[in-house]
């Protein structure tokens, strides 16, 4: 797979739009990030997952997944080899972080107020 292709199959879910995070290309759904390009330089694609998630991509292909380094990847986040993943792998994964994503932001209520509003409300 390519760069090119991560973004098409990114941008063929529902409610996917691109955007730049950092310069870089990124892909959310309902305001927030569940994948990006930041590593494609490096030939890699790369998820917002769960840790158990990821650790099932790793431990069913450990030739294509592989936990981003440091903290962000012991949150989940991980990257994808593109040149060793096929279509279906590839769509099933970026499926997978945008259920994730998308089921999280269901979870988060319209009605509920952001800190900032619940700061301004105290002050009055």
């Amino acid at each position: 797979m390519t760069a090119a292709e991560f973004r098409r199959i990114a941008l063929s879910l529902e409610g996917v739009e691109e955007y730049t995070h950092a310069g870089l290309p990124a892909f959310r759904v309902g305001g927030r990030k569940f994948a990006s390009l930041a590593s494609q330089a490096e030939g890699y694609g790369n998820l917002m997952l769960t840790p158990e998630h990821q650790a099932a991509f790793v431990e069913d292909a450990p030739e294509i997944f592989l936990p981003i380094p440091g903290s962000w990847g012991r949150m989940g986040h991980t990257h994808v080899r593109l040149a060793a993943a096929s279509e279906d792998l590839l769509t099933g994964a970026l499926r997978t972080a945008w259920k994730l994503r998308t089921d999280k932001n269901a979870k988060s209520t319209p009605t509920s107020r952001s800190s900032h509003e619940k700061r301004e409300r105290r002050r009055l």
